[in-house]
């Protein structure tokens, strides 16, 4: 077959099954799961892979929600990875457009997959909860799945990896921030604030200490780091002085270096609060994404498959930058995180009207694009040796050194 005809049985199996891909992706946003909660949302992907001969293990990496979806040709040929992410966020719901990102995926694997016996090669799907940070607990330890997947050994035999974002534009992969956590826990006296206040130590005064101290710290801070947070525990009642206030912080930067080395400031700043207010501070911190290394032969891939979609792609450079932990995917394999237009072109993430248009129908008619978008670049990955080598010795030439684990 040639390529024209592989691209015609993709689409083709695309738009045959497209009711079926809005219907889910509308359940999963009607029925949205914070991070590691995942059930619903990993039951319905999962389903659809085994419906179509992928073999599926779930629990993978250390989180229940978590999948690997596998299909062979049993010929020889590279293996590319779709991320599937399908986490909501924390009251808002799917403001990020994760319920299109998974569906997307799953419909690039799956119709790549008719062609698979032909090209030979292996199909993989990851499953990667929690990419919005989640909370831990049963499902597992808190967000930055992806980092566990690359831990796990999920990627030592893929070749390439793949996703589509939603968006406000349709944009190639661009850079991303690393990004670290820090918990802060002050501990102090409780006692009646109104008859006794003396006898007590207020460990919400530490509190705003740090918030304070910090505020103060990002007028020194150099262009593209970021420090934000917020106060997840400032006390019970006002008639009582608080015995335990806590914090929650973001430290991002353009490269993990850069975070760890602005972390001992801000535990300073802690220990400073702490020790002028009498309170103790207990400081957890946890690892988030790395920055995303960016590689400009998919880059160009993906420009090609939209543009033959009809997609306009925007070029300019993307006003502000996030975090992802698909960064840690792109740091163990050649990888693409570019963007599909959802809504108007001033869409903020995170958002009501976000949230609205990943349920719109714009939003679903992206899913299909993108989904075709995916399944295109993964044929030409697949099909055409020298591409794939191309973006492999461009990752090899920017990351020489071993995988961080």
């Amino acid at each position: 077959m040639s390529i024209d005809a592989f691209i015609s049985t993709i689409d083709a199996n695309i738009k045959q099954h497209r009711e079926a891909y809005v219907a889910i992706s509308r359940d999963i946003h009607a029925h949205p799961e914070t991070g590691n909660n995942e059930y619903h949302a990993s039951a319905l992907l999962t389903g659809l892979l085994k419906q179509n001969g992928f073999q599926v293990k779930t629990g993978v990496a250390g989180h229940e929600t978590a999948f690997y979806a596998l299909k062979e040709s049993h010929k020889p040929g590279p293996t590319i990875a779709f991320l599937a992410e399908y986490d909501a966020l924390i009251d808002i719901g799917h403001a990020c457009g994760h319920n299109i990102i998974g569906v997307t995926s799953v419909a690039a694997a799956i119709a790549l997959s008719q062609v698979l016996d032909q090209t030979g090669g292996r199909i993989v799907v990851l499953g990667t909860p929690a990419e919005e940070g989640g909370l831990g607990g049963k499902g597992g330890p808190r967000g930055n799945v992806k980092a566990r997947f690359v831990k796990h050994g999920f990627l030592n035999d893929v070749d390439a990896a793949l996703m589509i974002h939603p968006a406000g534009k349709t944009r190639l992969t661009g850079p991303f921030l690393a990004n670290n956590h820090l918990f802060f826990h002050f501990h102090g006296k409780p006692s009646h604030a109104g008859s006794s206040p003396h006898k007590g130590i207020n460990a919400l005064d530490a509190l705003v200490l740090l918030y304070n101290g910090i505020s103060v710290l990002r007028q020194q801070l150099p262009d593209g780091v970021r420090v934000h947070g917020i106060i997840t525990d400032g006390g019970q009642a006002p008639n009582v002085i608080p015995a335990y206030a806590s914090a929650h912080y973001y430290i991002r930067a353009e490269t993990r270096q850069q975070v760890l080395e602005l972390e001992p400031r801000l535990r300073a700043i802690a220990e400073g609060a702490a020790l002028a207010t009498g309170a103790t501070v207990n400081i957890e911190h946890q690892v988030g994404p790395r920055d995303f290394l960016i590689n400009d032969t998919l880059n160009k891939l993906f420009l090609q498959e939209f543009t033959a979609v009809g997609e306009i792609v925007d070029l300019e450079e993307k006003e502000g930058k996030g975090s992802t932990d698909a960064g840690d995917i792109s740091h163990a394999v050649p990888t693409a995180h570019p963007y599909i237009k959802i809504g108007p072109d001033d869409l903020i993430g995170h958002t009501v009207p976000f949230r609205e248009a990943a349920n719109s129908d714009q939003g679903y008619k992206a899913l299909i694009l993108g989904a075709q978008v995916l399944a295109r670049a993964g044929l030409r990955l697949i099909t055409q040796p020298a591409l794939l080598k191309q973006a492999k010795e461009e990752f090899h030439h920017h990351h020489p050194v071993a995988v961080e684990a």
